[in-house]
């Protein structure tokens, strides 16, 4: 995504097939660092992303998606653990880098609230823990479970670990609430984590790279003993569901959460305006080396509780808190060599081999140079000295060459015209920054890669078939396409007889597959490894199709460019073009269209429920937003309906249940009056929506602070 072009030059097109890739590759990034604890670029080359994709979103705000970045939080959790529905969803926070986003983030509120000049308003300041976010519950008191965040609504089962923390309360008391969520982050303190350092290596064990890697491989043991073994501890900073407890600010939250017996971070502050707040971050930042614990930002809240369910939740996190993160670190190393990796959708990557160098306490040798304009616009060569920088634990990335200490006039690097595996032409789309390998699957690493994408946690989630054992495997022979999966029994006695294969692993990954032959839907076809087909396009389609046979069948007329599943696909809400035309791609391809059908009959493939009747006048309906609604955004408004169990559509049609018209309603309102679809206004889709909320919170008392539909209470400590 490097050097892209300004924004206010994009046609529409070309800012849907960038939101597109922008979606896969921040979910990818996503997974690296919520699930699987290795970042592979850093948090200012991330934060970089999610601000264009924000920027696109907003110049065309018809073309945000499911798949959208703001739709979601973390990744799904690994297997391993007992997976958990969260009572009420663990978000994240929006981020702010400069002084004038400080400013920014507090004039939004004002206006919002219509306080002029700040008058009543309190901001709590707070340094951003940088480790792993948990969700603690008790009821009557008792510890009764404790999950990780996971990828927002559903995360891991780590009760029995977090039981084994010194400063983890187990009994809040008598006078404790029916139920209270406590949510934190689990840490390590840097002396803590360099004493278990030296003794895992006199043990002759690996050791972790750094604070944070440690606190979550030692929170995700299978065996609690470890856990107790390892000098974890826990911030309190927020809650979850809460019933028997009334608040009315964050400050008062804090102390009720100090009076449990929980750490509360002696650093935070409460601040009564822009000056304040800018003050207590550079003081936590000049403070940050001789803290004893890593943080990467301040975050700040709105105090008062009131005020944040007035504020609410716009998309993935709260109108009512930020963080402010801190730069990110540098150094200069020298470039030895420039090599290539090819991913599963054939997408040519070039990587920086650097000479090792400590950055922040953490020893980085690769960096990821994204694509060939990347590498000309810096003119980055091997043999340079580089600049580079890293911010949290991740690999860094190149940000200049250092031109007065290159030596001589060493040669351009050339960008491969051969793939280096399968040597298929390198070609390199009109309008794309990525060039890919036309070999598809008759390449090697394309087909290796698919078939890991496949068998992923995300996916069909098969336990003890990891990356090693797909390459494995394919090297054998044993495995060429996904079908292959389901053939794997047929070699268990050859498996056995290998080393490092024992009887009773192989039939624990047998039994696996034979699990996985049961699968929901989505997961499926978010394992087939469409290109612009991520985790939440699966599900429309999913949810769409509701069963394998139909969406298969549309998938094969859409193959025939049949117009009218065109136009059904364009009209699930947010399905863009892009998606579209790559569905057609993959099932016009024969040997697709045949795996296709070879897993459906293979496989036992779970159709989606309908959705559980919640007593709404929307649930199971189809509802359509017109005209410029005043009170709400659309997307907002679309959450309501959602998370009211409505289908939310484009268009209008004879299926339409509802349209919803705001200001200057055009050609959509015309079509619902000529066809007899009842009309709402804004007000009365928003009387109706929070008779049904306000009910519904009051039957659950899940948060004090539950203003938007299908949105949290206030959990903003982590942001990725």
């Amino acid at each position: 995504m490097s050097d892209p072009r300004p924004i206010d030059e994009l046609s529409k097109l070309e800012a849907a097939q960038e939101l597109a890739k922008l979606a896969r590759i921040i979910a990818d990034h996503d997974k690296r660092y919520y699930l699987e604890d290795s970042p592979t670029i850093s948090d200012g080359e991330y934060d970089a992303l999610r601000r264009r994709n924000d920027a696109i979103e907003q110049r065309f705000p018809t073309l945000i998606h499911k798949d959208s970045p703001n739709k979601r939080v973390g990744t799904a959790p690994r297997s391993g653990f007992r997976k958990v529905r969260h009572a009420v969803p663990m978000l994240s926070l929006a981020n702010a880098f400069k002084q004038e986003d400080v400013q920014d983030f507090y004039d939004r509120i004002c206006r919002f609230l219509s306080l002029k000049d700040g008058a009543g308003l309190t901001i709590v300041a707070e340094p951003k823990i940088d480790g792993l976010s948990a969700n603690l519950r008790y009821e009557q008191g008792q510890l009764v479970l404790a999950a990780t965040r996971g990828d927002g609504r559903e995360g891991e089962d780590i009760t029995a670990n977090i039981m084994t923390l010194d400063d983890v309360p187990k009994d809040l008391g008598a006078d404790a609430p029916a139920v209270v969520e406590v949510r934190g982050e689990v840490y390590m303190r840097g002396d803590d984590f360099a004493a278990m350092n030296r003794r895992l290596i006199e043990d002759g064990k690996p050791e972790f790279a750094n604070p944070r890697n440690a606190a979550a491989g030692s929170l995700r043991q299978l065996d609690p003993k470890i856990t107790a073994e390892r000098p974890l501890r826990f911030f309190a900073y927020s809650h979850g569901a809460l019933e028997g407890l009334a608040l009315d600010s964050h400050m008062a939250l804090l102390d009720q959460l100090r009076a449990w017996g929980f750490s509360v971070n002696e650093l935070t502050q409460a601040c009564q305006s822009v000056d304040e707040m800018i003050a207590v971050y550079e003081a936590i930042q000049d403070q940050r080396a001789t803290l004893g614990y890593d943080i990467d930002g301040v975050v700040y809240k709105v105090d008062d509780y009131g005020f944040q369910e007035r504020l609410g939740f716009v998309a993935r996190a709260p109108r009512w808190a930020i963080a402010h993160k801190f730069p990110a670190e540098r150094a200069v190393t020298r470039l030895n060599e420039i090599t290539v990796q090819v991913g599963r959708t054939g997408a040519i990557t070039p990587v920086a081999n650097l000479e090792p160098i400590t950055v922040g306490g953490v020893v980085v040798s690769r960096a990821t140079l994204h694509n060939e304009d990347e590498i000309k616009r810096k003119d980055i060569r091997p043999g340079d000295w580089v600049v580079i920088q890293r911010a949290g634990d991740v690999i860094p990335q190149v940000v200049e060459v250092q031109l007065d200490k290159r030596s001589g006039d060493p040669a351009p690097f050339d960008f491969p015209r051969l793939c280096p595996v399968c040597d298929s032409p390198v070609e390199r789309p009109p309008g794309e920054a990525v060039a890919r390998c036309s070999g598809g699957l008759i390449c090697k690493a394309q087909r290796v890669e698919r078939l890991k994408h496949f068998v992923s946690r995300d996916a069909l989630d098969i336990d003890g078939f990891g990356d090693k054992n797909v390459e494995a495997f394919a090297e054998l022979g044993w495995l060429d396409s996904p079908v292959d999966v389901f053939q794997l029994h047929h070699h268990a006695d050859e498996l056995r007889s290998m080393e490092g294969w024992g009887a009773t692993s192989v039939d624990k990954l047998m039994a696996a597959i034979e699990t996985a032959r049961r699968a929901p839907l989505n997961r499926l076809i978010f394992g087939l490894g469409i290109r612009q087909v991520g985790q939440a396009s699966a599900r429309l389609l999913a949810r769409y199709y509701t069963d394998f046979d139909t969406w298969s069948v549309a998938m094969r007329k859409l193959a025939d460019c049949d117009a009218g599943v065109e136009a059904e696909l364009l009209n699930i809400d947010s399905f863009g073009q892009a998606v579209v035309v790559e569905l057609q791609r993959f099932f016009a391809n024969d040997g697709n269209a045949a795996v296709v059908a070879e897993l459906g009959a293979l496989m036992e493939v779970e159709a989606v429920e309908a959705p559980a009747d919640t007593g709404s006048p929307f649930t199971a309906k189809t509802v359509v937003f017109t005209g410029t609604l005043e009170s709400m955004s659309r997307p907002e408004a679309k959450a309501w309906a959602e998370r009211l169990g409505a289908k939310v559509s484009n268009s209008v049609s004879k299926k339409t249940n509802f349209v919803v018209i705001g200001g200057d309603a055009g050609s959509k309102a015309t079509k619902a009056r000529d066809l007899g679809v009842p009309i709402l206004s804004e007000q009365e889709f928003r009387d109706m929506a929070e008779r049904k909320l306000k009910t519904s919170a009051n039957a659950s008392n899940e948060t004090s602070t539950n203003e938007e539909p299908g949105k949290a209470a206030p959990d903003t400590e982590t942001s990725a």
